[in-house]
């Protein structure tokens, strides 16, 4: 599980360690994910990694199956976010940060599974996207955009897997209560606690669900979202609260 430090990934972990997992945490913080792992019940392997990049990752899932063995469950969570605009210069570095942290780090998570999951017969593939993929957000070019690339992907992913027994499951949240979400200076409703979101995404993940918004008020409002035309999206939206810029990546 990447991104396991805080916020979502550290739901998911108390969650699934209460199941009896034996967890692989991946995150960019050793002395986070230590301190996480000394309070989960069970063994677990502390495996620090930037996500962004795929060595490092590599050699992460080696350790895994070297001494755990073959997962049944890989969580990409890990996932960045900052206000971004295209006319400054001084945000084309957090572009690339994003992508390569939101969709890149994705695919390195699950390329070293992949192939002894298809050999196994069965395995769970879960990326973590977002309802701010389904349409762009002023101010947030390289978080929906990052996001729309991870369901788009995730979506390529599934259909390859197709009969092997392996699920892709796309999760996309709505607002959730992270550090990640505290520093939005706008109204975020629907918002759910990391704790219970990762119930309820333990759930979809459980029955293998191709695609899911979690909560369910937030698809109905990304399918509005989406049906509306162009001109109506761009009044309603123009003014629409924006993230900070500059934020630490």
């Amino acid at each position: 599980m990447t991104g396991a430090s805080s916020g979502l990934g550290q739901a998911f972990a108390r969650h699934y360690a209460q199941r009896g997992a034996q967890l692989g945490l991946v995150a960019r913080r050793t002395d986070a994910l230590s301190q996480l792992a000394a309070g989960l019940p069970g063994e677990h392997l502390v495996l620090p990694a930037d996500v962004g990049d795929g060595a490092a990752l590599a050699d992460a899932a080696r350790t895994y199956l070297a001494r755990v063995g073959v997962p049944d469950i890989v969580i990409a969570n890990a996932g960045v976010s900052v206000g971004t605009l295209t006319e400054c210069a001084e945000d084309l570095p957090a572009f690339e940060r994003v992508m390569r942290t939101n969709v890149n780090g994705i695919v390195a998570s699950f390329q070293p599974f992949v192939d002894a999951m298809r050999e196994r017969g069965s395995g769970r593939l879960v990326g973590i996207a977002s309802v701010a993929g389904i349409r762009g957000l002023p101010g947030a070019g390289a978080y929906s955009a990052s996001k729309a690339a991870a369901i788009a992907y995730l979506e390529s992913l599934r259909v390859e897997l197709r009969g092997s027994g392996v699920r892709v499951v796309t999760l996309a949240p709505g607002y959730i209560a992270t550090p990640m979400t505290a520093v939005n200076p706008y109204p975020m409703p629907f918002i759910l606690q990391a704790d219970e979101a990762a119930r309820r995404m333990a759930k979809l993940i459980d029955a293998g669900r191709g695609y899911a918004v979690v909560p369910w008020q937030m698809g109905v409002v990304a399918r509005v979202l989406r049906a509306l035309p162009n001109p109506v999206f761009d009044a309603l939206f123009a003014r629409a609260g924006r993230k900070p810029r500059g934020l630490p990546l």
